[in-house]
């Protein structure tokens, strides 16, 4: 469930300043990630990456990123990677990536990102969503 309410925030965020950009079903810009800083739509930091871990805009540790496993900043499992799907720590599909787009758990495209790598993607998907 807070995965997909993510999915639904996603349709929300909008971004103003330069980076590479991620774009929502409609082929508005929604999100923007700059080498490893991420933008909100007001164009404030609300996030990091440093190596593995995640922060938020204030400098928390969120969480981290272990191979194909996501947890939260209390070392929980919140979302794994096989291949392509994504998966909620209950195991449930909530996600795909296929090339540039982004698929929710029910197949409709819910985005689509130009020039980020799949891990930024992935980070992007389950932190900041």
């Amino acid at each position: 469930m807070k995965t997909y309410l993510f999915l639904l925030a996603f349709t929300f965020i909008a971004c103003l300043a330069n980076g590479q950009y991620i774009y929502d079903g409609s082929n508005h810009q929604v999100g923007r990630i700059d080498g490893n800083y991420y933008y909100n739509g007001s164009n404030h930091q609300i996030g990091r990456v440093d190596g593995n871990y995640i922060y938020n805009g204030s400098n928390h540790q969120i969480g981290r990123m272990d191979g194909n496993y996501m947890y939260d900043g209390s070392n929980h499992q919140i979302g794994r990677v096989d291949n392509n799907y994504l998966y909620d720590g209950s195991n449930h599909q909530v996600g795909r990536i296929d090339g540039n787009y982004i698929y929710n758990g029910s197949n409709h495209q819910i985005g689509r990102v130009d020039g980020l790598t799949r891990k930024q993607i992935i980070i992007f998907f389950y932190f900041f969503l």
